[in-house]
């Protein structure tokens, strides 16, 4: 079974490659705490001193909530908007779902966090980024990034 990663392979200059969450990209649109934070991640991806990724699963997350909030067109329109910011989503292959799936069940964190948490354990460059303090039990695994509570 290959570990490789699109995002274990680091673009010339690159220090870092944060892994956001579904939280993180919903702080960062309601301007919630911590909003300021992922924006300046974001404006370092735009600027090349930085990647921003996120997992397949945490941006149905994303597209759900705007969705439910905003109704399809306007969901639409700002998930455009954050793939304009150059935004990678890396695919949940098979793969990554068994070793995601094992996370889980030895750090009993939740499903889709274990996905994230699974991205930021392809490099010890890589950072996990959430305002879910759920993952916790996996801080001692990989670089997390909590941001501030509500």
């Amino acid at each position: 079974m290959s570990t490789a990663s699109p995002i274990s392979q680091e673009m010339p200059g690159q220090s870092n490659t944060y892994i956001l969450d579904a939280s993180a990209v919903l702080r960062f649109l309601d301007k919630e705490a911590g909003y300021e934070r992922v924006r300046e991640i974001l404006r370092n991806h735009s600027l090349g001193s930085c990647q921003a990724v996120v997992c397949a699963l945490h941006w149905g997350e994303v597209a759900l909530t705007l969705a439910r909030r905003h109704g399809p067109v306007h969901q639409a329109q700002i998930i455009g908007e954050l793939l304009s910011l150059g935004l990678e989503i890396i695919p949940a292959t098979g793969e990554r779902a068994v070793r995601s799936a094992l996370l889980k069940a030895r750090l009993g964190i939740p499903y889709v966090d274990a996905f994230g948490v699974e991205l930021a354990c392809d490099s010890p460059e890589h950072c996990f980024v959430t305002a879910d303090f759920d993952v916790k039990p996996a801080v001692g695994e990989v670089q997390i990034e909590f941001l501030p509570t509500k």
